[in-house]
């Protein structure tokens, strides 16, 4: 939320803030290196390469007055990405000179960590300072945006790229939950790396399926139930539902649970501010949905009536947060935190959790409450 998204810098705040498992967004270069990136086609917004002639002229489609850049991390070695400085994902898609397009930060946002120059940082540097804060991992297999194979690089290779930088800096599979949108990296990592495939996350992204009936969710799940995977991830709002002006789990969420499925959910404050209603991540809870005829967001303070219901009546593992200071408050006051796997459960038969340790990506950082 303040710190320029995939930095050095931005997965450091995270630590600090208390997140337990930070996320790397996962694309290639041109010369097939894994960097950090929300996309792979995103560096126009992210970064400060429009202001750099040699740069911009190498974009799959440059900047210029009028017209809409595309600017790829496959289009540039690493070497050339990191010579960029990394900002706030936003632009100005009128502006006349490419200085003033590189703007447009929102409001309650800030350019304050942008001068210092970041840079973008290679998925092994992330594992390195990720390993070095104690802290577990995340990394999401971005879907590619250029045709596969590219080069001859393979979705199949650039996937399990992804598993064998974690194999190469030893860290333990129990450490690491893989994530794609595309399914089918889910189902290669279930059958070629099995022990990280069994912590893979399945990212939801059919929106139409918060109103399927059940037997369109069979069809939906049928591969991934078949190939043994563990956890979905679908957006916070379809999860929930609202009855009698009270938040209660969706459908969709008594499915998953039904079935044996783990869930992980995105994005916390990722909306501004909440009094305007949080917009399309809120929108079962604040009447933008066809299933939400009222609105339950009144003020900031819903982020925690919102993450409380998560944690309550839908049961989530982990929800992901652009600022994990907030989920973190949220699991010290309530008790939670990141359970290690070889705790043991106190004479109650609740297991023990490690305080303040949640899910985070900066942003997009998770909170992970078990």
């Amino acid at each position: 939320m303040q710190y320029p998204e995939h930095t050095l810098e931005s997965y450091l705040a995270a630590i600090i803030q208390g997140a337990g498992i930070v996320e790397c967004d996962v694309t290639f270069t041109k010369d097939k290196e894994l960097v950090c990136r929300h996309a792979q086609c995103d560096l126009h917004t992210t970064t400060d390469i429009v202001t750099r002639p040699e740069m911009n002229t190498k974009c799959t489609t440059p900047w210029a007055p009028g017209i809409a850049p595309k600017c790829c991390t496959s289009d540039f070695t690493l070497e050339e990405l990191k010579t960029l400085c990394a900002k706030m994902d936003a632009s100005i898609a009128d502006a006349e000179t490419a200085k003033e397009y590189i703007g447009g930060t929102a409001d309650w946002r800030t350019d304050l960590y942008t001068g210092e120059c970041p840079k973008i940082p290679t998925h092994a540097e992330s594992i390195a300072l990720i390993s070095d804060g104690g802290r577990k991992f995340t990394p999401e297999l971005k879907t590619p945006q250029v045709d596969m194979p590219f080069d001859g690089f393979t979705q199949e290779m650039y996937a399990q790229k992804m598993i064998d930088e974690y194999v190469a800096a030893g860290v333990p599979a129990e450490n690491v939950w893989a994530q794609s949108f595309l399914w089918d990296d889910v189902l290669y990592w279930l059958e070629s790396t099995p022990d990280f495939g069994k912590q893979a996350v399945a990212l939801e992204g059919t929106y139409a399926a918060y109103d399927y009936t059940t037997e369109e969710f069979d069809t939906h799940f049928a591969d991934i139930i078949d190939a043994g995977a563990n956890i979905v991830a679908p957006p916070m709002w379809m999860l929930v539902d609202q009855e009698d002006g009270e938040i209660v789990a969706s459908n969709y969420t008594e499915y998953v649970k039904n079935k044996g499925f783990d869930i992980i959910t995105w994005t916390l404050e990722r909306s501004g501010l909440l009094q305007s209603g949080g917009g399309w991540y809120f929108q079962t809870t604040n009447g933008d949905n066809d299933n939400s005829n009222s609105s339950l967001v009144v003020s900031d303070g819903f982020v925690f009536e919102f993450l409380h219901a998560l944690q309550t009546e839908v049961g989530i593992l982990g929800v992901f947060s652009d600022w994990p200071a907030t989920t973190t408050f949220y699991a010290n006051c309530m008790g939670l935190g990141l359970l290690e796997a070889d705790e043991p459960e106190d004479d109650s038969g609740v297991a023990s959790f490690t305080s303040g340790l949640l899910f985070t990506f900066l942003p997009t950082v998770v909170a992970l409450l078990f």
